[in-house]
């Protein structure tokens, strides 16, 4: 994908990754208020407590975007194999799958849809690359 690393995906009983400083928002959490903590993190965990409550999203740009955060940015709790592409566009770098979603299913269908025409939180769209390369603003 534009030779992009895709987000990472971990089975329910994966054995954690080593890292020191991990820091895991609950999804109301206001990320600016924890900007410190986030700054200095090897990885960031950002919930999702079910299905149909997607703040988590709006986390994971605003850490990526305007916070600056290049870590690990991890999705936990309800995450199901429809929610990975949104996942990695808004700037999910692993995620870590719910007990009942088998890994070589999510694997399938992230692998569905290989570049998109709208811009993302990692990527600009393609028309913006065509003039940033033309000399245009």
């Amino acid at each position: 994908m534009n030779g992009r690393t895709r987000i990472r995906i971990l089975a329910a009983d994966h054995s954690s990754d080593a890292v020191e400083r991990v820091v895991a928002l609950v999804n109301d959490a206001d990320p600016f208020a924890y900007s410190d903590a986030i700054a200095s993190a090897d990885r960031v965990e950002l919930h999702f407590p079910n299905f149909t409550d997607g703040r988590a999203f709006s986390q994971a740009y605003l850490i990526r975007r305007r916070l600056g955060f290049t870590g690990d940015l991890r999705a936990t709790g309800e995450v199901l194999a429809d929610q990975l592409i949104q996942m990695e566009r808004t700037g999910f770098s692993s995620a870590v799958l719910s007990a009942d979603v088998d890994c070589a299913d999510a694997q399938r269908q992230l692998d569905r849809f290989a570049a998109f025409y709208q811009g993302d939180v990692a990527r600009d769209a393609p028309f913006r690359q065509r003039d940033r390369e033309a000399g245009k603003q």
